[in-house]
């Protein structure tokens, strides 16, 4: 095992995952098991507001503003969050989130579950 590889198992030693996002996160392995279900336990999401940009050829144009996180608790040491890409985005300096990766789609293209979390 590298050093890098045991510096994140320390570093990612967790008593728990909280899932805030509004769905239900199904981990999978590569056939497509489900190794575990995660429900939701709260919501993070930015503020959001659409304003004004414009028009073209009578068709208003508007532009979305992502502000601030809502709904996420603070760092807390041992508790890990799943979150939305837009949220993780928004906060690099917070190393508690994580989002689904690896994510599996059925033949309509909905996702359906994810092989890992991702940093």
């Amino acid at each position: 095992m590298n050093v890098m590889k045991i510096n994140i198992l320390k570093e990612f030693h967790m008593t728990q995952i909280k899932n805030f996002t509004p769905h239900n996160i199904t981990i999978t392995d590569s056939d497509g098991n489900v190794l575990k279900v995660i429900e939701p336990s709260g919501l993070a999401r930015l503020s959001v507001k659409t304003v004004p940009a414009g028009e073209i050829d009578g068709v208003p144009i508007s532009k979305t503003v992502f502000g601030e996180p809502e709904g996420l608790p603070e760092y807390q040491k041992g508790v890990y969050y799943i979150v939305s890409q837009l949220v993780k985005t928004a906060l690099p300096e917070r190393k508690d989130l994580f989002v689904p990766a690896e994510v599996l789609r059925d033949e309509k293209g909905n996702i359906v579950g994810c092989k890992s979390l991702g940093l």
